[in-house]
């Protein structure tokens, strides 16, 4: 699918003299200082705000030029001669004027280096100023005053100016030392002053510093580049990305250049296609990419104002405007915007595994006698297995398959038809470097970007073909890799159709953390885990599981198709299942598996849905969810797929509370397909729980522990697990009688780190509101619901139990926290303060929230329980959404008796189970209707305003920008008029 944007008429170019003129400038400065002169302090502010209005009209100029459609390089260039003639006048202002010297002697030269950033001649709109202050020797008074002048003026201009005075020794001293000032002087650029210095240190750095150390260069600067990812994320497909520090970003390209010119000292990156590193074709990869994520950054810092770099939601949106993007073929603007990206990445990472193992290559030609390519190898080797290319030769691997060879440990092509002469050779290729664990050379993956028209329809029909690669996706060894491999070279999608229409799909929403096609790809990995034992603490049922299925083909198929139908008008469910009917068969599954692969796809929300937002202790709950399963193998199934799903969402989406969930499901499932329910009746199972009751709580004495048993109702004992019901049993057992009955409230708050879950139990007379008050005061500690259980005693009293987490979906146990958890639920309850009035003032929609909108819908549903109504309620999730519904359900006369709440990103879906005064069911037209308005309302209550229209959000800040920009050129006229005039 093409992510064109709109075609601007004409390429805007911006002359220098329309930005800055440097003549004028000094002119201006010089007339200043005259006009103040005796008055140093009059001089500087004269000088400050002259420097002020210079940077603030050039920025104009150039910002008009970038919404008009100049070059995101272009823009950077510009922003950089812009301060490089500010910071040159400034520097002619305090020799001539401000610290004129007589006798200026061979001490007293300076010469000012760009470097880092700064010195690459690119500089983003809120970017740092690197400078060097180079010095013939020591620092002298004069050369002291001169540069804290300068910087001064800098800072009061609202720069970020990283700064160094140093002698060229000291520069080659502390390169040794330390890699970032290393490649800070790599990039150097003269600014001004006295140039001999500037090649005096660059003909220490290349002639004293470089030679014999370019592999420790490499080392580190990869060392330094998989830290950077780390702290960054580990994807280069993450939904939010970091446009300069994340997987595929600019740093990345810089990395490959900073390597590239201190191995070969070219100058510019295209030079690197003379050395032989990359191809004609893979330079203009890297240029596109490089102009691509320029232009983004600096529109990016132009809208937040500030140094972001990070693309989070509520930007995206303005960010594809900006840059021209259109909705069409079902995908909005921003998703086309973000696909681009994406692909963009794809292609950086690309370059970086053909540098890097083109580098190796050329190192171990170089030296065939010695070990310094394998020692070169070692070095890259963890960076080529992170960006896909597999492990060391396996022990044991079978022979190559003709028309193939190792070259330097890597497959190649033995001959450039291998491909043509037989196109499957294309899917063996792959095939073969899983099987054996070796890697690809980067001219047999050249080689397969060139051949890929050859992936066509006989291809895809070709038996052998799909062969190998079903061999590839039930790979016992890492099939993710492989299937990574096979993406980013462009094969996937086109030997897999409807694969390729979700390649660097994002969907605009805040629950997924990857795009359509690496969520797949690590829900693989995932799966391929939970076979191998790993994080079975995490997900002991899974994995468990997993050595028992009887298809192995079944379970990766589906994990594989799931969600590759995403992005199109229709349920990607269902698509997905059409899918699946056709690739079945075609990979060799039998009908029987084809039909479960099917299925699996189709439902593959269901146990998750169920497990978070239905009573799974209610037994229709259950038996609903065992008549659509159906049988123990798609029970089986359908748990592994949930739960790698769920995992391979995002980090910290799968926890302890999830796992509980589905794992108590499957439990109750299992018994009614596996014709082991026969059993005991209701009564029977009651006797049975209290049986088990009296034997655990024996040490409370046999009167006490009858009196609790009496205080419960029979359904207590069929829904709460032992544990629960011990410290249900002690909380009671310690209430404080002594004021009466009336006067009891006794809460108890247990963390249950299993779980990632605390447990909040609330004893006190019932009374309606309960809930309502209970959940404002969770949701003011900014903690979040996501279960409860309502029971009232035979003797009148709530026995209200809520699980909670806190905000990152983790178990609240610092004894800060808990304290302040069971300070304001007492609080609220005795009516010593107002939930909703804390809940504005200290709790705000975020800024990401405010760039989603979701329609309110309320569903009520009279069938899914034998005894109580169910109303599900999805919106936008905002702070104190949950005490608005509920108290909304106060005032609507319901009493809730038990709530499931789920969180996808920005999307809730909350459940209730409910009954009226009269203990029944919703069911008179008139009363849902109230109910549905009811909770439509408090959705949209005061606390949280309907959710701004993003074109409207749009429309008012492109008219305050139209309104500043003309007040700039009127500005600017007026100062160029003036300009002139002191020029005269």
């Amino acid at each position: 699918m093409s992510t064109a944007k709109k075609s601007v008429s004409a390429a805007v170019t911006l002359s220098p003299d329309k930005i800055v003129d440097g003549d004028a400038l000094r002119v201006a400065l010089t007339a200043s200082f005259r006009e103040h002169a005796g008055n140093d302090m009059e001089q500087r502010a004269a000088v400050l705000e002259l420097l002020k209005t210079t940077m603030a009209d050039g920025r104009a100029v150039i910002r008009e030029a970038l919404e008009a459609g100049m070059k995101g390089i272009k823009t950077a260039q510009c922003l950089c001669y812009l301060q490089d003639v500010i910071i040159q006048a400034l520097y002619d202002y305090c020799r001539v004027h401000a610290f004129p010297s007589a006798h200026h002697t061979e001490a007293e030269n300076i010469c000012i280096v760009a470097v880092g950033g700064y010195g690459r001649g690119t500089l983003a709109p809120q970017s740092d100023i690197d400078l060097l202050f180079v010095l013939p020797h020591k620092q002298t008074p004069w050369g002291e005053s001169v540069v804290e002048y300068m910087l001064y003026m800098l800072w009061d201009l609202g720069l970020k100016v990283g700064h160094a005075t140093r002698s060229v020794s000291e520069c080659i001293r502390l390169s040794r030392e330390d890699i970032t000032i290393r490649t800070t002087i790599l990039e150097a650029r003269y600014l001004w002053g006295h140039e001999p210095l500037f090649d005096d240190l660059m003909d220490a750095f290349w002639n004293q510093l470089v030679p014999g150390t370019g592999r420790e260069f490499v080392r580190l600067k990869l060392e330094e580049r998989d830290e950077r990812h780390a702290r960054a994320g580990q994807s280069r497909y993450l939904v939010e990305p970091n446009i300069k520090e994340s997987k595929g970003g600019l740093r990345d390209l810089q990395t490959l250049f900073w390597i590239g010119k201190y191995l070969y000292g070219v100058q510019d990156p295209r030079d690197l296609v003379k050395k032989g590193v990359f191809r004609q074709s893979e330079m203009r990869t890297f240029m596109k990419a490089d102009e691509f994520l320029w232009a983004v950054r600096c529109h990016l810092h132009f809208v937040t104002g500030r140094p972001e770099d990070r693309l989070s939601f509520d930007i995206q949106i303005e960010m594809a405007r900006r840059l021209g993007y259109t909705s069409h073929g079902g995908m909005k603007d921003v998703e086309r915007f973000m696909k681009h990206y994406f692909l963009v990445a794809k292609d950086v990472g690309d370059l970086t595994r053909i540098f890097c193992a083109t580098l190796e290559d050329q190192q171990r030609k170089a030296a065939p006698a010695s070990n310094a390519a394998n020692r070169l190898r070692n070095r890259l080797e963890p960076l080529m297995q992170a960006v896909g290319f597999g492990a060391k030769v396996r022990r044991g691997a079978a022979p190559l398959p003709p028309g193939f060879v190792l070259d330097g440990a890597r497959i190649n092509a033995d001959t450039e038809d291998l491909f043509s002469s037989d196109p499957v050779n294309i899917i063996r290729l792959f095939h073969t470097a899983e099987m054996n664990g070796t890697h690809i050379h980067p001219d047999a993956l050249r080689l397969v970007r060139r051949s890929l028209k050859l992936v066509d329809a006989s291809l895809r029909k070709d038996e052998e073909a799909n062969r190998l690669f079903c061999e590839i996706l039930v790979s016992e060894h890492t099939p993710d890799i492989a299937l990574r491999r096979m993406n980013e070279a462009g094969v996937l999608g086109r030997f897999v159709l409807d694969f390729g229409r979700i390649v660097a799909l994002m969907q605009f929403n805040m629950y997924h953390h990857y795009t359509a096609d690496e969520h797949l790809i690590y829900a693989i990995h995932i799966l391929s885990g939970i076979e191998k034992g790993v994080d079975a603490d995490q997900h002991r049922l899974a994995n468990d599981l997993m050595q028992k299925v009887q298809s192995r083909k079944v379970i990766y198929l589906a994990m594989f198709l799931h969600d590759i139908a995403k992005g199109r008008p229709e349920d990607h469910s269902v698509a997905g299942a059409k899918i699946a009917r056709k690739l079945g068969p075609r990979l060799g599954l039998t009908p029987a598996e084809t039909d479960t692969v099917e299925w699996l796809v189709l439902e593959h929300l269901i146990m998750s849905d169920v497990a978070q937002t239905r009573d799974i202790s209610d037994p229709r709950t259950v038996k609903d969810f065992a008549d659509k399963v159906q049988s123990p193998e798609r029970l089986k199934l359908l748990t592994i797929l949930t739960t790698a799903d769920i995992k391979a969402v995002g980090p910290g989406v799968w926890n302890g509370w999830k796992a509980q969930l589905i794992e108590q499901l499957y439990d109750e499932t299992l018994p009614l397909l596996s014709g082991k329910n026969k059993a005991l009746s209701r009564t029977s199972r009651v006797d049975a729980a209290k049986d088990a009751f009296r034997t655990r709580m024996a040490d409370l004495g046999a009167q006490q522990v009858e009196a609790l048993i009496a205080r419960q109702t029979p359904s207590y004992w069929l829904v709460v697990d032992p544990d629960t019901q011990e410290r249900h049993a002690r909380l009671m057992a310690g209430a404080d009688e002594s004021c009466g009955p009336e006067s009891v409230l006794e809460i108890g708050v247990t963390p249950l780190p299993d779980n990632e879950a605390t447990e909040i139990t609330v004893l006190t007379p019932d009374h309606a509101g309960l809930f309502s008050r209970i959940a404002g005061a969770v949701d003011m500690t900014g903690a979040n619901i996501v279960d409860a259980k309502i029971f009232t005693t035979t003797d009148g009293m709530a026995l209200d139990t809520f699980w909670v987490q806190s905000d990152n979906s983790k178990v609240v146990d610092e004894e800060r926290r808990v304290a302040r958890l069971k300070e304001l639920i007492e609080k609220n309850l005795r009516g010593q303060t107002v939930p909703k009035d804390t809940i504005a003032r200290e709790r705000k929609r975020t800024r990401r929230q405010q760039a989603f909108e979701i329609e309110p819908q309320v569903i009520i549903d009279n069938t899914a329980s034998e005894r109580f109504t169910l109303i599900e309620v999805n919106a936008l999730d905002r702070p104190g959404i949950l005490y608005d519904l509920t108290r909304a359900l106060f005032h609507l006369n319901l009493t809730i008796t038990s709530a499931h709440i789920a969180t996808y990103g920005e999307r809730i879906v909350d459940v209730f189970y409910v009954k009226d005064v009269t203990g029944g069911k919703v069911v008179q037209d008139g009363k849902k209707e109230a109910v549905t308005t009811g909770l439509i309302s408090a959705i949209n209550s005061r606390l949280s305003p309907q959710p701004k229209d993003v074109k409207d959000r749009v429309q008012k800040r492109t008219e305050r920008r139209e309104a500043a920009r003309e007040t700039g050129k009127k500005a600017r006229a007026a100062r160029t008029k003036r300009l002139k005039g002191a020029a005269e």
